[in-house]
């Protein structure tokens, strides 16, 4: 194949050089990033201004819009800056005006403005043509000795203006009001702080140039917004405050208070810093549309001239507290404030902490005290040297007029004033007092020179007068002690320091103000609890592994007997096997099969109605594997009673095993080993208990036992791999079903016996009516104890009181729903490892043949019953009598002809409906003519 050859090239001319691409991208590329980061976004260390801010601030004080004039239209200087200085377009020069104008933007205003110059609602500020402007008294300790030669000029764009590079400011105005900008390559953001701090910091660190960061922050803590607000926690301070990034947290300020004698509402009355108020609340309003946030029922702005005031109602159901956490997590409420402390620092871009921003400032300062030194000084000396001129003319008053008198024109004159030989006998010391080194004294005699032979010539003719002539001397004398005084700043830069201080201590005076920001401790990140509505919740798990929380006043109390509610949703023949009370802020412990402990918050368990099934365990807990769930125990909410408190355990073969709670207080999420168990043996209980208190221990074929916790029946095993010791010897086919711990009465047989005669008493006394008006069904024959009672036994009113006052009782549930309550005192405290005594006496028919649970109740609160069809009830403590514990109890559930009852379990908050339940109520309470038939006592 025939290669084509290339077209040939035109010669290039001799005045071309040839450049690739690449090169000439990269070099005008870098051009103009640097002309960006120079000339447009970041600011300069020593005056904190980017150049459209210092050309505003130059162009009206060049024009005469200072603090004590009149204020003029925002036009007028927008002209003056885009015509001289500044060669962009109106539009950005007037918004950075306008925002050294907002209050809510800097910490020190630095344009005094009239009109509407926008809101924090994100308005925009009338037309520049509408608004006046004039300096603020702060931009002038920006400005001051700006004419003095204090700082460098150069041509502006034209080259037809001289502007200022650098204005000589005379406090860190850019620590003060901060600054923001995005460059090529690189961003800064610098938050205000408080003056008064700042000064303070700068003085400090004049007198102490060897101060450490931490002595610093003693007196700028952090940041100061002018937009108010609380910073949490000083980690994110120190780290910008040292290496000049960091990352600040804020939160506005919020009061919950009373509207109504029903209805609180939150109060928003400071917002982070650079936030919108009306997209704020635009936000909130979104939130609560979309059901994300819940409880708000109306959000309104209140805000006035006197102050922000945004109120947020709650409705009667939430709490405050957790929705206004809500409003940190999911608007800008709280805020972060990335800082990074970028500046331009000799003409570079630096990363500067607090020290490295007032160390520049000083040193920039210090050299334009310097430079006004020096240009005072060149003045002071020509004023003195002009002043020498008329001493010598002053004194030789006559030879002088003469002299001119004689001279045809003023050239002449000024020539032979110059010519002339002057007697400097008078003169002599003052040349010496001025450092005056243009007359030279020969031979007694001076010679004028040029600019003090002007000066004679445009002497007045009243400046001859005796009074005139001592001014002139007063003058010339002042005019030396001032060129001392800038001689001595000049050569002493302690001297130099000293006038630095007294200048910040002034200009202290007029910028200092109260810190608006409160800085508070913050132990880290908002954590998803305090979202949570706290409350109280049913948790509940099935058979085949699944769990849910429920709140707990979805169930209403119903009468003993009803017919209940579906408490869940059944996959084929799966039922609820252990329910329990919890609050939703509780630690729950659950044990598994293979003797593993997991940890949780109530408030990660998943959330369901009454009839969801709920989510799988081993979703939940991972680790768990093919174990299923045997134990279940929420922890006490204060976590400082976890220390005097010990676990027991209590397995299915009447093991039991004690440990320290503190034990379980780190678990991985993969789990813990907590109890080693022996083949074919499960977990059947775990409970908190102290030393001293009583293990109680019941059995599915009613039997029980009660022994107290000591070092000798019971010892706190120091590891988790133990299977324990034996608790209650069973019966062929028996196994453990219940575990409680009960407080211990020191009482004898006697005493125990006589209490519950006497007690026993007074209820039937109390309950005759409603015995009366029971059916035969429902009334209990009480059988007989193993223990007899003595009937001579008794015991005095005050032994009754107390024995009444440690009273406990104790609920039996059978599996055909029929239950009662039974004194702690009906059970004696015996040996650990017996065989234990009867809990429940069964018959033939309905009673049921199977103990459910055993466990202590209060009076005034609920317990729930489910069953194997997925059906619950909750019944009030005080309607199941209290009766011997041999006794079969009375009806707390009715059942279909195969249903069981299959777990019972406390609640220990009311919240009940008194008018019933949803499927049950006085239509299903115990009566007459729909109790089944009573056993025989």
């Amino acid at each position: 194949m025939t290669e084509i050859p290339d077209p040939p090239q035109p010669p290039a001319p001799s005045d071309m050089i040839p450049v690739t691409i690449e090169e000439e991208m990269r070099s005008s590329y870098l051009a103009y990033a640097m002309s960006v980061i120079v000339s447009r976004a970041l600011p300069d260390v020593r005056d904190g201004l980017k150049p459209v801010h210092r050309r505003i601030l130059y162009s009206m004080r060049e024009s005469g819009f200072t603090h004590d004039k009149p204020y003029r239209k925002s036009a007028r200087a927008v002209g003056d800056v885009m015509g001289k200085y500044h060669p962009h377009g109106d539009s950005s020069i007037y918004d950075a005006m306008v925002r050294m104008a907002q209050f809510w933007s800097m910490r020190v205003k630095l344009i005094d403005g009239q009109g509407n110059f926008g809101s924090v609602d994100g308005d925009s500020p009338a037309a520049m043509r509408y608004t006046e402007a004039r300096l603020a008294k702060a931009a002038s300790f920006l400005l001051d000795d700006i004419d003095r030669d204090t700082v460098d000029f150069q041509p502006n764009y034209d080259e037809s203006e001289q502007e200022p590079k650098i204005l000589p400011a005379a406090f860190p105005n850019l620590l003060i009001n901060g600054a923001s900008g995005i460059a090529v390559g690189m961003a800064t953001n610098i938050p205000p702080h408080n003056p008064g701090e700042i000064i303070d910091a700068t003085l400090a660190l004049i007198a102490r140039p060897d101060m450490t960061l931490d002595e610093l922050m003693q007196i700028v803590p952090g940041p100061d917004f002018p937009t108010g607000g609380i910073i949490l926690g000083r980690a994110g301070i120190r780290s910008a405050f040292e290496t000049g990034r960091g990352s600040v947290l804020i939160r506005a300020r919020a009061e919950i208070e009373d509207l109504r004698r029903d209805r609180q509402a939150i109060v928003i009355t400071e917002i982070p810093y650079q936030v919108n108020k009306s997209t704020l609340q635009e936000r909130i309003a979104e939130l609560v549309r979309a059901k994300q946030i819940e409880g708000i029922s109306d959000i309104r702005d209140e805000s006035d001239r006197s102050g922000m005031r945004i109120v947020i109602e709650i409705k009667r159901d939430a709490t405050p507290e957790v929705v206004l956490n809500h409003l940190y997590r999911f608007t800008q409420l709280q805020t972060s404030f990335g800082v990074n402390t970028l500046a331009l620092d000799n003409g570079k871009p630096r990363l500067m902490g607090l020290k490295d921003v007032l160390e520049a400032f000083l040193a920039f300062r210090e050299e334009v005290i310097l430079r006004r030194a020096r240009h005072d000084l060149n003045k002071a000396r020509d004023r003195g040297h002009l002043l020498v001129g008329l001493v010598i003319a002053v004194a030789n008053i006559d030879a002088v007029i003469a002299l001119i008198r004689a001279a045809p024109d003023a050239a002449t004159a000024r020539e032979s004033l110059m010519t002339t030989a002057w007697d400097a006998a008078d003169v002599e010391p003052l040349l010496a007092l001025i450092h005056d080194e243009g007359n030279v004294v020969t031979g007694g005699k001076v010679h004028l020179t040029e600019a003090q032979a002007r000066g004679i010539l445009e002497l007045r003719l009243q400046r001859l007068t005796g009074l005139e002539r001592e001014k002139i001397q007063q003058e010339l004398s002042e005019v030396a002690t001032r060129i001392n005084e800038l001689l001595d700043i000049i050569a002493s830069r302690p001297r130099r320091l000293e006038v630095m201080r007294e200048e910040l201590t002034a200009i202290r005076a007029e910028l200092a103000s109260p810190r608006m920001t409160e800085i508070a401790d913050y132990a880290g990140d908002q954590t998803d609890e305090s979202l949570i509505e706290p409350g109280q919740m049913v948790v509940t798990i099935t058979r085949e592994g699944f769990i849910k929380r429920t709140p707990l006043d979805v169930f209403r109390a119903q009468n003993r007997g009803g017919r209940g509610r579906t408490a869940a949703g059944r996959r084929g023949d799966d039922i609820v096997v252990r329910s329990f009370n919890a609050h939703t802020h509780q630690w729950v412990l659950f044990f598994s099969s293979g003797g593993k402990a997991y940890r949780e918050k109530v408030w990660r368990l998943p959330e369901a109605s009454p009839t969801a099934k709920g989510r799988a365990l081993i979703n939940l807990l991972p680790d768990l594997g093919g174990d299923s769930i045997t134990a279940v125990l929420p922890l006490p909410q204060d976590e400082s009673l976890w220390e005097n408190l010990h676990l027991v355990f209590a397995t299915a073969t009447g093991n039991v095993r004690r440990n320290r709670l503190s034990d379980f207080r780190n678990i991985r999420s993969s789990g813990l080993i907590a109890m080693k168990l022996d083949e074919d043996d499960r977990l059947i209980g775990v409970a908190t208990c102290r030393e001293g208190q009583d293990v109680f221990l019941a059995t599915r074929n009613a039997r029980c036992i009660r022994f107290q916790i000591t070092d000798d029946t019971l010892r706190v095993f120091a590891g988790r791999d133990s299977s324990g010791v034996r608790g209650i010897r069973l019966a062929e086919g028996d196994e453990v079903n219940s575990l409680c711990v009960l407080n211990h009465v020191e009482a004898t047989v006697e005493e125990r016996a006589s209490y519950l005669r006497l007690a026993n008493a007074r209820r039937r006394a109390e309950n005759a009516a409603l015995q009366a008006g029971e059916d035969a069904e429902d009334t209990v024959a009480e059988a007989s104890d193993e223990e007899a009672v003595p009937p001579d036994a008794t015991i005095d009113a005050e032994r009754f009181a107390e024995l009444e006052m440690a009273e406990e009782v104790l609920l039996t549930v059978s599996d055909a729903g029929f239950g009662r309550r039974s004194s702690a005192y009906d059970y004696r405290v015996s040996g650990r490892g017996g065989q234990g005594i009867a809990n429940m006496t069964f018959t033939s028919g309905k009673r049921g043949s199977e103990v459910v649970a055993t466990l202590p109740v209060i009076n005034g609160t609920d317990v729930m019953l489910v069953t194997d069809a997925g059906r619950l009830i909750r019944v009030p403590v005080d309607q199941i009598r209290i009766m011997s514990r041999q006794a079969s109890g009375v009806t707390l559930f009715r059942l279909d002809t195969t249903e069981r009852v299959t777990s019972v379990f406390p609640v220990m908050d009311d919240g009940s409906d008194e008018d019933g339940g949803e499927d049950g109520g006085e239509d299903d309470a115990a009566t007459p003519d729909a109790a089944p038939d009573a056993p025989d006592a």
